[in-house]
């Protein structure tokens, strides 16, 4: 099939793209096959978390984690994606994605399709675990598996310790319709008095009282209060008759992010992040849970007083918030065959815990992968910069800190050492600005130079810079990650780290540093992919360098790792590639809408997906074979928020032994058969064949890590 590539340019700030034209007579169907759509692509990403929730090989404890994840990321999903797309109906209903070229409600609709599909699977998950709890002596009671004493118990618990804090509402003219918090749970009855029915709300969720309520004796039963507010919801509402009831639960649109562009200087930046902060939790419903059945007429109503479609509301076998299930596992705490084996991050053989973490970085490039290596040697080299007296400037860019921070610390303490210290805080970090507005003071109070990033650009790179002098002498030390600036997250994430002190990479990380503080971008780099002006362009002219070498019957190679894939001009790229022959490896965990194998068209790509213990968060940019091969870390996904709309930053792998150790990485992850799942050419998932074998990539690097200190203590003995 013949294709036609044609740059076109928008009027959007920011934003590029590259149309794909067919000639006349080919079918665009034919090329739609190519593409999914990145709403249900991404369900597809949480399904394959709910499957680890399945999973018997899995610990029980670590099941019940996996079925929480799924939940909250099913949130998040409504809250965010859901909400965006409910936001461009309102501006036109006309609106089509770019790739499957459906409608917003066409997405809404095989969105809502497919998540009362995996509802029903997570009830069913739910239910079995529930069960394998029960041998474990754990159980979650309700009113029909208790003893008449414990029920005793239940009703003058309620009476004394819930009843008084609780706070009732009937509907009517004089009592509106209250504001329901997001993801509060709500138990709702329809009470009638004197032929007349209304409806009765009791907020169940509150922080002055517990989620769950112990049963008297020595075993872990217990019963959430929700469950006991609705049953007691006859004591409640005294002067009516119960005709039914259920517990519901909103979630709410999130989709907010700060009004760009403004021109009034005068206003305080953290002002508004906090008033839209404020916002956000009152945006409209776009879902609504519940758990008992109940009279569509009820329903209905609701979803009257909700402004709710009938598709947007999903009934609930299964609690409606999982999140008790982390005091579930912290019952069974001392059962150590439930969990996971412990592993801990472990001291890198690359960095001498005797020698100065600065000196060994200017003797050679230096690199760290999380959560298998500890973050130590990070966290020194910030000590030791903010402590050297040839030290003139740390500068860094944060996105996701730990809640106590070591990290920021350590840049306040340099600060206070005398060291100009310029950091840019991203406010708009979704869902972590309070967070990061609370760090942010903290920091400028201890005299560091904050700037919050660009008009309609977030600053999403993971970069830091140290500037020395000696004598009249400039030097740098550049730090180049894959995550956040996080503690926490270095133990669970998979990320990794680059320290070098090349004088060019240093020199172009100092041009971003300045850029940003002068609230620009930078336009053009040798060495870094810096987005969003020079990391989609020079990708994909090193994907039309592969391209012609396949066309010259030149072995041609693409490895990608990220987490999501959604750039359409990358992925027109990419099938520009695997129709030249190239051969193209892409590892993507979320959201991918590129299809592999299609015939005449992806037939060279693969695509497989890792889900495992760790999130799996690191980027690699793998291009060519051989002494030419070319590789590179970075902050950046493909897509086009990352590409066109954010500042990101990639690092090109200079030192020959790091840049083997990542590639033999990707191989093993490629090799994975334990934990990966292989995409289909029809967009399903299934999982790696099982052969001997068997391979748990995320495991053989912690035995890696393991095993290079016990190598080392064995040199030293």
């Amino acid at each position: 099939m013949k294709m036609i590539f044609q740059q076109s340019y928008t009027k959007l700030p920011g934003v590029f793209c590259l149309e794909l034209l067919l000639t006349k007579g080919d079918m665009n169907m034919e090329l739609m096959n190519c593409y999914a759509n990145r709403e249900l692509s991404w369900l597809k990403f949480n399904q394959r978390v709910l499957e680890e929730a399945q999973d018997p090989e899995n610990p029980l404890c670590e099941r019940l984690s996996f079925l929480s994840i799924f939940q909250s990321n099913l949130d998040e999903f409504f809250m965010v994606r859901v909400g965006s797309i409910y936001d461009q109906m309102l501006v036109s209903k006309n609106i089509r994605e770019n790739k499957t070229n459906m409608t917003c409600e066409e997405q809404l609709h095989a969105i809502f399709q497919e998540v009362r599909t995996l509802l029903r699977c997570k009830d069913k998950v739910y239910l079995n675990l529930q069960r394998e709890l029960e041998k474990k002596n754990v159980t979650v009671v309700d009113f029909h598996s208790i003893s008449e004493k414990e029920a005793a118990y239940l009703k003058q618990y309620f009476k004394t310790e819930l009843e008084p804090l609780l706070s009732p509402q009937i509907i009517g003219k004089k009592q509106p319709f209250p504001f329901l918090q997001n993801k509060a749970i709500y138990a709702v009855a329809v009470l009638e008095k004197k032929g007349n029915e209304k409806l009765g709300i009791v907020p169940c969720s509150s922080e002055v009282f517990p989620r769950y309520i112990m049963l008297p004796g020595n075993k872990n039963r217990f019963i959430l209060v929700e469950e006991l507010i609705l049953h007691f919801a006859p004591e409640i509402f005294t002067h009516h008759i119960i005709r039914s009831k259920t517990l519901i639960r909103i979630i709410r649109n999130a989709d907010i992010d700060p009004v760009e562009g403004s021109n009034d200087t005068d206003v305080d930046y953290r002002e508004e992040m906090e008033k839209l902060i404020r916002k956000r939790k009152k945006l409209c419903p776009v879902k609504m849970e519940y758990s008992r059945l109940m009279d569509p007429s009820v329903i209905a109503k609701l979803c009257t007083y909700l402004r709710l479609e009938e598709e947007q509301v999903f009934y609930s076998e299964a609690p409606l918030n999982l999140s008790f299930l982390g005091k579930v596992r912290d019952m069974l705490r001392r059962n150590r065959s439930l969990f996971y084996p412990r592993r801990v991050p472990q001291r890198s053989a690359d960095f001498s815990s005797s020698r100065s973490v600065m000196r060994q970085i200017e003797e050679k490039d230096r690199f760290l992968s999380f959560p298998y290596e500890s973050i130590r040697p990070f966290l020194k080299l910030l000590q030791e910069a903010g402590e050297d007296p040839n030290v003139v400037s740390i500068k860094m860019t944060l996105y996701r800190v730990a809640q106590n921070s070591k990290i920021v610390e350590a840049l306040i303490e340099a600060a206070e050492n005398g060291k100009e210290v310029v950091v840019l805080v991203e406010l708009r970090a979704r869902f972590d600005e309070e967070n990061n507005i609370e760090w942010s003071r903290r920091l400028e109070d201890a005299g560091c130079r904050i700037i919050y990033g660009l008009d309609r650009l977030k600053v999403h790179s993971k970069l830091c810079l140290i500037t020395k002098k000696k004598r009249s002498k400039i030097e740098y030390l550049t730090q180049i990650g894959t995550g956040n600036y996080n503690e926490k997250t270095a133990e669970i994430y998979t990320d990794y780290s680059l320290m070098t002190a090349n004088p060019e990479i240093g020199m172009e990380a100092n041009q971003v540093f300045q850029s940003l503080c002068l609230g620009q971008v930078v336009e053009e780099t040798k060495h870094l992919l810096v987005a969003p002006q020079c990391l989609q362009n020079k990708i994909a002219d090193k994907m039309d360098a592969e391209i012609e070498k396949a066309k010259q019957g030149k072995p041609a190679y693409i490895g990608i790792k990220i987490n999501s894939l959604t750039d359409k001009y990358l992925i027109q790229k990419m099938i520009e590639a695997s129709q030249a022959g190239v051969t193209i490896e892409l590892i993507v965990r979320g959201s991918c809408c590129l299809v592999a194998g299609v015939p005449d068209l992806t037939e060279h790509i693969t695509v497989r997906s890792i889900v495992g213990r760790f999130l799996e968060h690191n980027r690699i940019y793998i291009f060519g074979t051989g002494e030419s091969q070319q590789v590179y870390i970075a902050s950046a996904d493909l897509m086009t928020r990352n590409t066109r709309r954010r500042v990101e930053v990639g690092a090109p792998v200079y030192d020959a032994d790091i840049r083997k150790r990542i590639v033999g990485m990707f191989r093993i992850m490629m090799q994975d058969n334990v934990k990966a799942r292989i995409q289909q050419p029809d967009g399903t998932y299934r999982r790696a064949e099982r052969t001997e074998p068997l391979l748990n990539a995320q495991e053989y690097f912690y035995e890696q890590a393991y095993q290079a200190v016990r190598s080392e203590a064995q040199k030293k003995q």
